[in-house]
Order: C-alpha cells, then structure tokens, then sequence
C-alpha cells in the first residue's frame, strides 16, 4: 500500500498544480502580465547571486500541460508497473524528470537552463536502462552521449554571455539582432536544441530510447525531454538570423520527411510511434524557423496531448500481449479492446489532422500559414508529402492492429480492466477532443483571414488522401510475397534505417577504434610484448623450474655426478 500511496498523492500533487497553472495561462493572456521572480541565493560584498523566474503565459501554460500529462503518466504507471518491487523509485525519477523540465521553463537564465538541461539528461539516462539489459543500456548510453552535445553547447553559450555581465538571456535579445558576435551563440542553441529535439543527424537516439517503460515514453516523448529543444527555440526565436532559419528550416522539413519514410518500414508498435513523433518535431522546428513562434508553440502542446494518449494506449496493448511489440502478431484488437483501439484511434487522427481534433488546429494551420508563405518549391513538396506520409502509417498501424484477423500465434487473455489506466486515458481523450479548439481560441483571440485557391486549400486534404490510400494498400502485403522494396534492397534499407543514422551513431563511431583497439592486442599484448614479457618470463621460469626439479630427483647417479664434480671444483682451486 506504501507503493500505491507514492502514486496516487504523485497523481493528486501535479493534477491540482496542472490545473492552477492552465488557469493562470488563460489569466497572464487575457491581461498580457509577465511576472519576474528574482531570489537572492548569496549576497557578498556587492556580489549577489540570483535565482530569476520567468512567468508569463507561455512558460504557466506549458507547465500546466507538463504537470497535467505527468500526474495522469504516474497514475497510470500504477497499474502498468505493479509488478515492480521498486514503483517508489520509478515514480521518484519520474518527478525529478518533471522537476528538470519546470526548471527549464521558467529560467530566463542560462545557470537554471543549464540546471534543467542536465537534469533532463541525466534522469532520461536512468528511466531509458530502468529494464536493466544490453540493449537497454546500450539505448541509454547513446541517449546520453548525443545530449552531452548539448550540454557542452549550452556550456559554451554560458562562457560567452560572461561578457555581456548577464546570464539572463532574455535582457539581450534585441542585442542579438544587432551584434555580429551573437551569431556564435545563437548558432550554439540551435546545435543544444537539434540534439535535444533529435533532428538531423542526431535522430537515432529517439527510436533507441524506445527501450524504456512505457509510462516513460508517454512523458518523454509529448511533452519532457524532446521539446525542450523547441522550447528554447521559441524563446531564443527572435534573435535568429535568416542564415540561421534557412539552415533550420532545410533541417526540420528533411527530417520530417526521413521520419515519415521509416516509420512506414517499421513493424515495431512504440518505434513507430516514436518515429511519428520526431516528425512532428520537425514540423515544429520547421516552422519556427519561418517565424510563427506562437504557432509551434501551439502545435507542441496540441502534440503534447495526443501523443501522451497514443502512447498510453500503446502501453495497454503491450501490456496485455505479454510485452509483444510486434504490429504484425496483432490484428483484430478493436473487439478484444473496444475502449483501448477508440482511444488509438482518436489520438492517430488527431495526429493525421482530422478535423475538429486537437491535431488539426494547429496543423491544418501551419499548413495552411505554409502556402501563404515564399518557400522554395522543393520545401513546399516536403512539407506535403510528409503529411501524406503521416496518414499512411496511421491508416496502415490502423489495419495492422484493428482490422482483419487474429494474427497471434496463441491467443492472449485481453481484457480492460485496469482501472487507473483507463481513468488515465479518459482524462486525456477528453482534451484530445476539446482541448485544440479551446487553446486556438484562447491563443488566436483575433481572427485572421487566410486566402488560398481553391486548389491550395484542397491540397491538404488530396495528400491524406493519397497518403491513406497507399497505407491501406502497405497493410496488405504479406512476407511471403515477391515485393518490389525486397528487389530495391538497399534502397529499402536505406530509407528505413533512417537514412543509415544509427550506423553512423553506432557501428561508425565504434568501428575504428574497436579495429584499432584489437589490432593493439593483437600485435602488443599477445604479440612481441608478451613474448619478451610476461608469457616470455613464465617460460623461462617453467623451464629453470624444471631443471631444478630434474636436480632433485633422489638419484644415486646424481648424487655421485655432484660429489665428483665439486671434489674436481676444490682439487682445481685448492692447487
């Protein structure tokens, strides 16, 4: 019961504090109100170290969706963990996850920032080798190192805003739009915010830290660790340079597109998921770097709620097929788990866009915001046909699992009887369907007419059609076809390896020095050194002790052969 009481007062906490801070989103809005909360630490001979607070609406509402999605994250872990005999620590890291990320969001100092950061870094490495495995710890080892990139990049900014008598960021911002030395800094929190946010070229830690608990995934991956990075584009986003944008536009359109590419080779459940976020992740920065701050940041909280839903619903379908992950051992799911497929269903046309959900405010507008804008035609295509690439691996995950026959090789016992998951995911498919008008009311109080043709308008809506029409036709192929990709097998591999980044990452890194290292042992240790060395010694050593051991023998013969030749010895030295 002790275990079960860390839970629910867990859950009860950050529901209460979640739904205060929402409140005061809505209030800082309607009234504009920015708050500074300045607490002196240490003062020092006219020195005095500060703690700086930032409250404002975008910093209380971002808060209030980490603190509502966490708490229903925790009170699901009850049920989805209770048979770990340490739930307690669990859900004692997964606070101190939410804890880094509220110190993220409301420092304007790049001490705290840097304070947050680390301890996102450091806790993500703890919750990805929680299912303490190889695989598990080699996930979490390479979720680590490729953050420390970011570490080491928000350590830089730090140095260099010592000549600027400040760390509080947010006073220089104008400055940075004016100096051509704030280049170097701006173009570090781009390089923080890309490894935070998986983009290009470090997206292979994200499907990598699919190995940890569900529950985790959920918070990770909607509204903790990934969007750090946007968030901080988001506050750093007026000092960009159009250099800087073009580079982070280019970068987020390709990985939206790289993503969309592997998710549809991909047959793992939670991988796909994961794969749909870093998607969307591009979209987020990709559009940030055009300019429409508000709009990301009203398509990261939009993403926030569904994307917590589809990964809760993942985890009851993992957890009663005995820890199967594999999309093609499931099939039929919708009359063994009515209540769990709606939800999935729900939350993945939320994801496509599907009007009136909370994806589609903030989708549909970007994509719309899109057309208006003067983009290059090849940026324009990749933002379209990563959209139609999102409804084809929704549709094609909707007939894998829902649709069709029992493909389980024995038949599981599925039934939904866990309670606080359910309650978990109610509370949340209710914002997944309300939430997107609300915030799109409460953030775009003012109308603003968007003019397209008729054409453009419909373009949306062609690609997810095309786009769910060729994931239907995906979801039919059988393994013991004759397929085209299994003739193109390189290209195959290439597109669904992510573009061959978890070799680079892994086996490219690794590799020389692995060859290096043996090639070493190979020559020194077990080669001239050995020889002469230690392997040399213990023959010689083998070989003298045997001698000796030849001299011991009780032998008449011997004992004569020494007594004749230490007299001959003395004879010869006493003449």
């Amino acid at each position: 019961m002790k275990y079960l009481g860390v839970c629910f007062m867990g859950f009860l906490y950050l529901f209460i504090i979640s739904l205060l801070m929402v409140m005061l989103g809505f209030y800082f809005v309607l009234y504009d109100l920015v708050i500074f909360v300045e607490w002196e630490l240490v003062s020092l001979n006219s020195t005095s170290i500060v703690m700086t607070f930032l409250f404002d609406w975008m910093s209380l509402m971002f808060m209030g969706f980490v603190f509502y999605i966490s708490s229903l994250v925790i009170l699901y872990s009850e049920d989805y963990m209770s048979g770990d005999l340490n739930i307690n620590r669990f859900i004692y890291l997964v606070l101190l996850f939410v804890i880094s990320m509220m110190f993220l969001i409301i420092s304007p100092n790049m001490i705290s920032i840097l304070l947050g950061w680390d301890g996102l870094g450091l806790v993500s490495y703890c919750l990805v080798i929680y299912y303490q495995n190889i695989k598990s710890c080699n996930a979490g080892m390479l979720t680590a190192l490729s953050n420390r990139i970011g570490d080491v990049a928000l350590l830089m900014v730090t140095a260099w805003m010592l000549n600027f008598g400040s760390w509080n960021y947010i006073y220089f911002l104008d400055f940075f739009m004016i100096s051509v030395e704030m280049e170097l800094i701006t173009f570090l929190v781009v390089l923080a915010a890309m490894t935070s946010s998986a983009q290009i070229p470090f997206s292979s830690w994200l499907p990598a830290a699919m190995a940890a608990p569900t529950p985790v995934s959920a918070l990770v991956h909607s509204s903790t660790l990934v969007t750090a990075g946007v968030y901080l584009l988001i506050r750093f986003g007026v000092a960009f340079n159009n250099n800087l944008n073009m580079i982070l536009l280019i970068i987020g359109v390709l990985t939206m597109f790289m993503a969309g590419l592997g998710a549809n080779y991909e047959f793992d459940l939670k991988k796909i998921i994961a794969l749909s976020t870093l998607s969307q992740l591009g979209l987020m920065m990709s559009i940030l770097s055009m300019g429409f701050y508000k709009l990301a940041f009203f398509h990261l909280l939009m993403h926030a709620l569904f994307k917590a839903l589809l990964f809760m619903c993942a985890g009851v379908i993992i957890h009663f097929m005995n820890d199967s992950q594999d999309i093609r051992y499931m099939g039929s799911l919708s009359f063994q788990m009515p209540f769990t497929s709606s939800c999935l269903m729900v939350s993945n046309f939320s994801l496509c866009g599907m009007p009136f959900l909370a994806g589609f405010y903030s989708k549909d507008l970007i994509l719309e915001i899109t057309s208006m804008c003067y983009l290059n035609i090849f940026i324009y295509m990749l933002f379209f046909i990563s959209t139609g690439l999102t409804v084809c691996y929704s549709v094609r995950l909707f007939f894998f699992t829902m649709y069709g026959d029992m493909n389980m090789v024995v038949f599981y016992h599925m039934s939904e009887d866990n309670k606080k998951m359910l309650i978990g995911m109610n509370l949340l498919l209710v914002v997944v369907i309300f939430g997107g008008s609300l915030m799109s009311w409460v953030l775009f109080p003012t109308p603003v007419v968007i003019c397209l043709s008729l054409e453009y308008k419909m373009l949306a809506i062609l690609v997810s059609i095309i786009g769910g029409y060729l994931g239907y036709e995906l979801s039919k192929i059988n393994l013991g076809e004759m397929l085209v990709s299994m003739k193109l097998m390189h290209l195959t591999y290439f597109m669904s390896m992510m573009w061959y980044m978890p070799y680079i990452s892994t086996y490219g890194l690794l590799k020389m020095p692995l060859n290096l290292g043996y090639n070493v042992m190979k020559i020194i240790d077990f080669g001239w050194n050995e020889y002469f060395g230690s392997q040399g010694l213990f023959t010689c050593l083998i070989m003298f002790s045997k001698m000796n051991q030849i001299w011991q023998f009780n032998n008449l013969k011997m004992f004569l052969m020494i007594f004749i030749m230490w007299f001959v010895v003395l004879v010869v030295f006493v003449w």
